[in-house]
């Protein structure tokens, strides 16, 4: 018993000045002591310097998902989302037959949807459309679906050099120019009101049946909620199954022959109007027509059915037409360099951002080192001006990056919680907090905490200008240009551009009340 004490003793010695050793050697100043738990400790805090920034025509070719429709939130003001994409066959060169003659031209793209109940009987499935944005009962756009006549390259060529061709968010009149300068441009859509000047986002499940040819058999097929154009045959006729087959051979003539479609889209009637977020990269368009072989010379030869599909893929360009509401644009437009903006405006695509200062927590950065505090944590806490965002969708998420250099913080970088949507970059964060009573947001935080040690343990490293925006992909962390660039910004998160979203939060200004003020929170170990 006593030899087992005394080892037990000597063990726990040996423990203690191993881990102090280790303590001494992997410790610094700005790191992190004792993880999430501030053991009753009160945060240090600072003054931020925020405010708005307008973002002008923004790059929106590119876009992973894009905008079509329109959304009014009686806050920030009116979007309205056109789309231009450019087309590819599904094969070239293709044998389209002797004497083709179109059945129909259809053009199918899927939406964002979920299942919610499939009925035992009949087995149809009801669903739920995403990504859906304005009042169901305001849901009446019109939509024109037009040959596109711009030319949509990847890149251009200037004095020798090769530069990627960036299409931006305000380009509406080009791509209008054709259909209005152009006697033979005209509407492609010639269905019913309900797939052109009362169109609506259908979330009915679509059936399709066929029967086969030898047996007459029947067969369904249930395809879950998409959008569905009848298009004009005359124009896919003379355009494609007329066509020389020189046109048809490839690629690069191909898209120089046939531009595109160009989704134009405009008010119906009195309709407030209703947005969708697509990816139009899994549309297509299918022509169903009969045709002989092209060998034959038998005049009798019956004709077959045959069908050839063209993509939606290729160069796109979403096009935003935005009219702000007075108070938006005062807001964005009389910025406050000095004391910073009582509200911080953050609104996607053509919209608005907050620029972030830590002046005051840099005037620090010597007291820091010299007494050796050790950071903890550090956050960053968004209160959400509840009032003006009154009966508006709220962003579910916001993104800070360095505005500087525009790149992700270190503190997004060394997330390893995962990057699965929603709740990817969970330590990171951004994501809303929601109210359990009203359901209604009420903050976003934003943990820097390795930003703000990277600040303090390195005497090179820059206190750079924060971005903040609102975020329609967290995992997105590109950058689109600015078509006029500006002393303050030059480029815009993707992330921001892909939203159609915005939010109203409280700025760091010294009118703004206390607990609803912005700050910068740091935890910090302070060394006896």
């Amino acid at each position: 018993m006593y030899n087992t004490s005394f080892f037990k003793k000597i063990l726990l010695i040996a423990t203690v000045v191993l881990l102090y050793s280790c303590d001494k050697d992997f410790n610094a100043i700005g790191d992190n002591l004792i993880g999430d738990d501030h053991f009753g400790l009160e945060p240090e805090k600072y003054d931020v310097l925020a405010y708005d920034q307008e973002v002008s025509p923004v790059q929106s070719n590119g876009l992973v998902n894009n905008a079509l429709g329109i959304y009014d939130d009686k806050v920030f003001g009116a979007r309205t989302a056109s789309f231009a994409t450019q087309v590819s066959l599904e094969s070239y060169a293709p044998s389209i037959g002797a004497e083709p003659v179109i059945d129909s031209v259809l053009v199918t793209i899927p939406y964002f949807s979920h299942a919610i109940s499939t009925d035992a009987t009949s087995g149809k499935t009801t669903y739920v459309l995403d990504s859906i944005y304005g009042k169901p009962e305001d849901k009446l756009i019109k939509l024109s679906v037009y040959e596109s006549g711009v030319q949509m390259r990847a890149s251009y060529f200037d004095n020798g050099n090769q530069f990627p061709q960036m299409y931006y968010s305000n380009q509406n009149a080009d791509f209008d120019a054709f259909k209005k300068e152009t006697p033979v441009a005209k509407r492609l859509n010639n269905g019913v009101a309900g797939e052109n000047d009362n169109f609506y986002f259908n979330p009915n499940e679509r059936t399709d049946v066929t029967t086969d040819a030898k047996t007459g058999v029947k067969t369904t097929t249930r395809v879950a909620p998409q959008m569905r154009l009848r298009l004009d045959k005359t124009f896919f006729q003379d355009k494609i199954l007329n066509a020389p087959a020189s046109v048809l051979s490839a690629s690069d003539v191909f898209q120089e022959y046939f531009k595109g479609l160009y989704f134009k889209v405009e008010k119906s009637g009195t309709s407030a109007g209703n947005l969708a977020l697509m990816d139009f990269s899994k549309g297509k368009i299918t022509i169903k027509y009969k045709a002989k072989t092209d060998i034959t010379t038998d005049a009798e030869t019956v004709k077959e059915d045959r069908t050839l599909v063209i993509n939606l893929t290729g160069a796109t360009a979403s096009l935003l037409d935005d009219v702000k509401t007075p108070a938006y644009q005062a807001a964005i437009a009389d910025q406050n360099l000095t004391d910073g903006d009582e509200s911080l405006y953050l609104k996607g695509g053509q919209g608005s951002l907050a620029v972030l200062e830590l002046n005051a927590f840099g005037s620090k950065l010597t007291e820091i080192r010299d007494n050796k505090w050790l950071v903890n944590e550090a956050n960053l806490v968004f209160h959400i001006d509840t009032d003006k965002m009154a009966g508006v969708y709220e962003s579910k998420r916001v993104y800070l990056y360095d505005l500087t250099n525009n790149t992700p913080i270190l503190d997004y970088l060394t997330d390893g919680t995962g990057s699965g949507a929603p709740l990817g970059k969970a330590v990171y964060s951004g994501i809303i907090n929601i109210d359990p009573t009203s359901k209604r947001g009420t903050t976003y935080k934003i943990r820097l905490t390795n930003h703000i040690r990277n600040i303090i343990k390195s005497t090179t490293a820059v206190n750079v200008k924060l971005g903040l925006v609102v975020s329609g992909d967290i995992n997105t962390v590109a950058s689109n240009k600015l078509k006029l660039k500006n002393t303050v910004i030059t480029d815009v998160p993707r992330a921001s551009v892909l939203s159609p979203l915005g939010t109203i939060l409280f700025g760091g200004k010294s009118t703004v009340p206390d607990n609803k003020r912005l700050k910068l929170e740091v935890y910090y170990t302070k060394p006896n």
